[in-house]
């Protein structure tokens, strides 16, 4: 197991890139299935759950090249059926959690799909009644196997249908647009997610052959065709690294520039950091946070505590709360976090309270912080990584604190992040891994 050692009260100065979008490129890797053609795959970022995915096409069957420092093909060809039904096989799917959106694909395309309940970070239920229900509203059939622990879906042809999904999950959504693209008819999805994510994965499917419509809303219409065909994407940077780095730039009241941010596609992302005080400036497709000695929470306009809830896009992601929290922990002022979609994600704030940091635990999914103002830093402390947003949190406040800490567990942030320690040690940090 790795460590981080953390060398807190450096200050960062200098320019930043974020990596791929992890959210997104696990959704595209799996929508390179739908089609025997080779599909080139841009900036994907080399973390873990990536990797991992990866790893597990070419078991799959699929043809796998890497074509440059972040560029990959994939070549769906020969796609190993047998190999699915294996116990190796279903054992990699129950250790990833994209591995889910494998369903979507294969029913499509083979009429088959065998999977294990996925794995991924502890942060309370994720369910998976969307994925299933929507494809089964397409026409699959669903088997439980209790002996195994795995879901058998079947369908001898999958036929478009109109849904009303009980909620807009993103990777629920992606799984039954990837089946309804080559389903008989029209499918109508409504309370579709419409997250950037979403939308990148529609327009890598229209340029496959797709025919969707409604892309960035919450009703989409897709209207099944015969086959795909080949094609190449661009992964977007990732959002929540970059909420991350203006974080970290606030914590450690350091100057930094995050570079080439799609600021487009970052929604009310810059805005919400706003709202704990922080200053950010966009220049061109950069994001520049100056150094600030001190940033100050505001209220609502009625003079109430300020709330920060996640919410379905174009809401704020629940990704970045585990950030947010942190850095409210120096703000002048007081917030309210409110942690609708994860009953778990909050339980880390004991760490923090170890630390110094004021936080009162309401429930499982709210946490009231009473900021520091910087009056006094953190403390160093020995911490446990608990899954990837929790780990980046408490990388950021070892990083601003007073004295030496140390990170376990951080396979968890090696998950999410890429050279994270690299990267960061680049513009002034003090992280060694052990």
């Amino acid at each position: 197991m790795a460590s981080f050692v953390i060398e807190g009260g450096h200050r960062l100065c200098g320019e930043i890139h974020p990596q791929g979008a992890k959210n997104e490129v696990l959704q595209i890797i799996c929508a390179t299935l739908l089609t025997a053609e080779e599909v080139t795959v841009n900036n994907i970022p080399d973390i873990l759950d990536v990797n991992n995915l990866i790893q597990l096409l070419r078991e799959m069957g699929v043809t796998v090249a890497k074509k440059g420092i972040d560029s990959y093909s994939f070549k769906a060809e020969n796609v190993d059926l047998a190999y699915l039904e294996s116990d190796e096989f279903l054992k990699k799917c129950s250790s990833l959690r994209g591995s889910v959106m494998l369903i979507g694909p294969m029913v499509a395309r083979f009429g088959k799909a065998l999977i294990s309940k996925p794995g991924g970070d502890k942060i309370g239920r994720r369910r998976l009644d969307t994925h299933f229900v929507g494809i089964q509203a397409l026409g699959a059939d669903f088997r439980y196997d209790e002996e195994r622990g795995i879901y058998e879906i079947t369908a001898g042809g999958l036929q478009g249908n109109y849904m009303l999904l009980d909620e807009a999950s993103v990777t629920g959504t992606a799984n039954i647009v990837m089946a309804a693209v080559l389903a008989k008819g029209t499918t109508t999805i409504y309370n579709a997610a419409c997250e950037p994510y979403v939308q990148q994965l529609c327009r890598l499917l229209n340029r496959m052959g797709a025919k969707i419509s409604g892309i960035a809303s919450n009703l989409l219409t897709i209207e099944g065709v015969e086959a795909l065909h080949g094609t190449q994407h661009t992964v977007l940077p990732d959002m929540i690294e970059v909420g991350s780095f203006i974080g970290m730039a606030a914590m450690t009241r350091s100057e930094i520039t995050i570079k080439n941010v799609s600021y487009e596609n970052l929604g009310i992302i810059p805005e919400s950091f706003r709202r704990l005080g922080i200053k950010i400036e966009q220049r061109g497709d950069d994001i520049y946070v100056p150094a600030q000695e001190t940033y100050e929470i505001e209220s609502f306009i009625d003079g109430s505590i300020m709330t920060i809830a996640d919410a379905t896009w174009p809401g704020l992601t629940p990704d970045l709360l585990s950030v947010m929290l942190v850095v409210a922990t120096q703000a002048k002022g007081s917030v309210l976090i409110h942690q609708k979609m994860f009953e778990s994600r909050l339980f880390f704030v004991d760490k923090l309270i170890d630390m110094g940091a004021q936080i009162i635990l309401c429930d499982p999914h709210r946490a009231v912080v009473i900021g520091h103002n910087h009056g006094f830093k953190l403390r160093g402390a020995r911490l446990t990584s608990p899954d990837i947003r929790a780990g980046i949190a408490l990388l950021i406040a070892a990083m601003s604190a007073e004295g030496t800490s140390t990170i376990s567990n951080i396979e968890q942030i090696d998950r999410g992040y890429q050279d994270i320690e690299g990267r960061l040690n680049a513009i002034g940090a003090r992280i060694t891994r052990i």
